[in-house]
């Protein structure tokens, strides 16, 4: 975002928070946000444990308001998740298999090509993200990448989550600048974001062992921004981490995105409990899905997009979710497994007029967009068929 147009925001911002009777405990964090200095761990501490939820989420909708005024943003895409083989074993994955199992699969990538093709005449992008197959290097996906981008090359290819990236480039022998080169010269547009988890070791080593650390994760979000690749970027909330340490986790993000700017989109998820192995976290109440989301848009400043991930957190509390600081609600995702296997309810044959219902029922504008936010159309709802009324003429 160019200096005048976040300077103009600001100035929105400062003038709406200045016309409310704002809580005193709240008064030095308003301040705050007003002058545009980011919040402190302490300040982020208050908001995650104040009991005044609504407060914190008028803050958050005042901020996402101030940017994008009533528009919330959707795209077209469709999910397809090439190979559930995966060399680790996350306690909390219910997708990953070993590659003896029964429900194992893999992709070729004519089977790739032929199931997006059912989806290519309206999808303008492609999210794929799976295991870390042990024997899919480098050259596998700079193949399938260019196969898309040659059949179909509408299609915005987001694609591979910084372990994915991390795995490839071990077993190609390659180092993660070689390899994330050689993935955007083959079509690689962008990456998701997915496998943050939570950025603090003492967490990662408990549910996700023998993952990127926190440190390489964010090294290769670095790289992948200063390669001109935009990234999105997630949490993982409601497993074992405490409020600090999800406070940790934001401001890692915070400070990379204040270095090169290259993150897109946050996207916080609660964890789903059900068919996975971590008896010991909690299922996150709506309530508190509603806070993490709105506490994220008063923490990522710099970062523009806030998403209710409706594929994890359901079509209700996504709606709320636009009244407390989210302004995308990601797309129309047609097919998905990784949430589903997790407990995920949420339906997949969402199509457009669908989705522009969640929003103008929380109050906002639909608006469709492209995977890098760099082109926007207004969605308009077809109209309705007028009923045709039959009269009849009774007698002579």
């Amino acid at each position: 975002m160019a200096a005048g147009e976040m300077e103009f925001w600001q100035d929105e911002l400062k003038d709406s928070l200045q016309n409310e009777n704002w809580p005193e405990l709240f008064v030095p964090i308003v301040e705050k946000i007003s002058a545009g200095i980011p919040l402190s761990r302490k300040d982020g501490h208050f908001l995650f444990t104040s009991p005044d939820l609504d407060t914190i989420g008028m803050l958050a909708n005042y901020a996402k308001r101030a940017r994008f005024g009533k528009s919330v943003f959707f795209n077209v895409n469709v999910h397809i998740n090439q190979s559930n083989i995966c060399t680790l074993a996350c306690k909390f994955c219910a997708f990953r298999r070993g590659r003896r199992a029964k429900d194992a699969y893999q992709m070729d990538i004519d089977e790739y090509v032929q199931d997006l093709s059912k989806y290519s005449s309206h999808v303008d992008e492609v999210h794929s993200v799976g295991g870390l197959h042990p024997e899919w290097d480098v050259s596998y996906y700079t193949e399938l990448f260019s196969r898309v981008r040659k059949e179909y090359p509408h299609i915005h290819i987001k694609a591979l989550t910084a372990v994915e990236i991390k795995h490839i480039a071990n077993l190609s022998e390659l180092t993660i600048k070689e390899t994330l080169s050689r993935l955007k010269k083959s079509g690689l547009g962008s990456i998701p974001g997915g496998g943050a988890e939570i950025l603090d070791d003492n967490v990662r080593s408990v549910i996700c062992r023998g993952k990127e650390s926190s440190s390489e994760y964010i090294e290769i979000h670095e790289t992948a921004h200063l390669l001109g690749i935009p990234t999105n970027c997630t949490m993982l909330f409601g497993t074992i981490e405490t409020i600090d340490q999800r406070l940790t986790h934001l401001i890692k993000l915070r400070e990379l995105q204040e270095r090169t700017g290259g993150f897109q989109c946050f996207v916080p998820y609660p964890f789903l409990p059900d068919d996975s192995r971590l008896p010991e976290a909690q299922l996150a109440t709506g309530s508190e899905i509603l806070r993490v989301i709105a506490v994220s848009r008063l923490m990522l400043n710099n970062i523009p997009h806030i998403k209710a991930y409706r594929m994890n957190i359901g079509d209700e509390i996504s709606e709320l979710a636009l009244q407390f600081g989210a302004d995308d609600i990601d797309g129309t995702v047609q097919k998905e497994s990784i949430m589903h296997l997790a407990g995920s309810t949420a339906p997949l044959d969402h199509d457009k007029n669908r989705l522009a219902k969640i929003v103008f029922n929380s109050g906002s504008i639909p608006v469709q967009r492209n995977t890098t936010y760099s082109s926007f159309t207004r969605y308009t709802a077809p109209e309705r068929p007028k009923r045709r009324v039959l009269q009849m003429a009774i007698g002579d």
